[in-house]
């Protein structure tokens, strides 16, 4: 059975992700990082705000500490707050509990090398060989059991790194912001490195019970954050996820902005920095053809990936590049960090706003999408695509009707993704209304 998906473990927790399979998983990985980068003897913990983070942290420690590893816990701290710290702390590894957009009765697990990237599905894979071997022979006794302990001042050091990735030059002073937490792993650093730059802050969804995580709130669901900006005349407003590793933002007239909008907003003032690696950055086979024709005439390459930001990190590192995203609101600036990070990218938003002089809602709107349209759709089975009958002929008609179509099963979800973008909105709903008609039947 495969543990891992897109982006690592991923499940219900209690029945999918239970403390014994946790258990389990906790002493495969500390096998795996003990053969393969063993030097401090020291892994990083973290969770988001799930009331089941207690329990797959216990099993996860349990695990990590009876093959002799010694274990720092963070408590609530963001994914890519894990993701730095594993490096800034000298980890051999880190690891974050988290399922993060889902709702709170999924959880999950994220494995971080020593250098803070997220594991290669090839690592995954030696993990998961390991987790189906015999464990026990793999126990420590007496004193190379490990230990672990929990420590608080690692937000501070959080803090000090996001703030250190805005302009020294520039301050947020005078200028109204809202956050929404989501009620998740932010709920504390968010509002602490936003008001710390000066900026008066509106702080909304801070407070986490253990099941509101995602709920009605955040980067999923902005219709709130909207609102509250439009009502309080705000500058802007910035939608975290639950492990803050993604940002959603609605600019000053309460719109909710395009991914691909911010992503090319953001690669054309990477350039006009010169900081912009090699003139190209990175999108995912999702995004619209509107942003790479409009990068393309501002002379910046555009390089597609597959859907995911450990995908999105790969491409950027195989083309020496700096800067890449996903429309879903990962964005990664790599000169700040491993992974996407929901507040670097907030201040990055901040920075190119000040420094353009302009309101939000004219800089974040620098170009027009094509029509295009994703559908979710929930499934009891993931049959392969290219076995499901009469498929291929439904496709080649949407094709001659210079229709892009990308259909693939979500790797987290027991859902089929659909995308279709063309210039006639028209054709575009007329053919998504068949496909979908189509699953249903074939895979209800």
């Amino acid at each position: 059975m495969k543990i891992f998906g897109t982006d690592g473990v991923r499940g219900k927790a209690g029945r999918d992700i239970n403390a014994l399979s946790v258990l389990k998983l906790g002493m495969a990985a500390g096998v795996y990082f003990q053969q393969t980068s063993k030097s401090t003897n020291k892994i990083i913990v973290g969770k988001d705000t799930r009331k089941s983070g207690y329990m797959i942290e216990n099993a996860l420690v349990s695990g990590l500490t009876a093959v002799g590893f010694d274990v720092i816990q963070t408590g609530p701290i963001p994914t890519p707050a894990i993701s730095f710290l594993t490096q800034d702390l000298r980890c051999d590894a880190g690891i974050m509990i988290s399922a993060s957009h889902n709702p709170f009765e999924d959880n999950g697990i994220k494995f971080f090398n020593s250098s803070g990237f997220k594991l290669d599905e090839d690592k995954e894979e030696k993990i998961e060989e390991i987790y189906h071997s015999e464990l026990l022979k793999y126990s420590k006794t007496d004193k190379e059991i490990g230990y672990s302990k929990r420590i608080d001042d690692v937000v501070g050091r959080y803090v000090v790194h996001i703030k250190n990735s805005f302009p020294k030059h520039l301050t947020l002073q005078g200028l109204r912001i809202v956050v929404d937490c989501a009620n998740g792993a932010a709920y504390k650093v968010a509002p602490l490195v936003f008001s710390e730059l000066g900026a008066d802050v509106i702080v909304v969804n801070d407070h986490p019970n253990g099941y509101n995580i995602n709920e009605s709130c955040g980067a999923m669901h902005p219709y709130e954050l909207s609102q509250k900006v439009r009502y309080l005349r705000a500058d802007i407003g910035f939608g975290l996820d639950g492990d803050a590793d993604r940002l959603v933002v609605v600019d000053d007239l309460g719109n909710v902005v395009h991914g691909d909008k911010l992503i090319g907003a953001l690669g054309l003032y990477l350039k006009s920095k010169n900081m912009l690696k090699n003139d190209a950055i990175v999108a995912t086979i999702m995004s619209n053809l509107a942003l790479k024709d409009f990068l393309r005439t501002h002379n910046i390459d555009v390089i597609s990936s597959n859907v995911g930001d450990k995908y999105v990190l790969q491409a950027m590192k195989e083309d020496d590049l700096n800067f890449g995203g996903e429309q879903s609101g990962h964005v990664i600036f790599g000169d700040f960090s491993q992974s996407g990070d929901g507040l670097i990218c907030a201040l990055q938003v901040m920075a190119m706003v000040l420094d353009s002089k302009q309101k939000a809602h004219v800089v974040l709107n620098p170009f027009s999408l094509y029509p295009q349209i994703l559908k979710n759709i929930p499934v009891s089975k993931k049959i392969p695509l290219d076995k499901i009958e009469g498929l291929k002929d439904r496709l080649s008609e949407i094709e001659s009707k210079e229709i892009r179509h990308l259909i693939r099963y979500s790797g987290t979800e027991s859902k089929l993704r659909i995308l279709l973008e063309g210039k006639d909105d028209t054709l575009l709903h007329y053919y998504m209304d068949s496909l979908e008609a189509f699953f249903a039947k074939v895979l209800a």
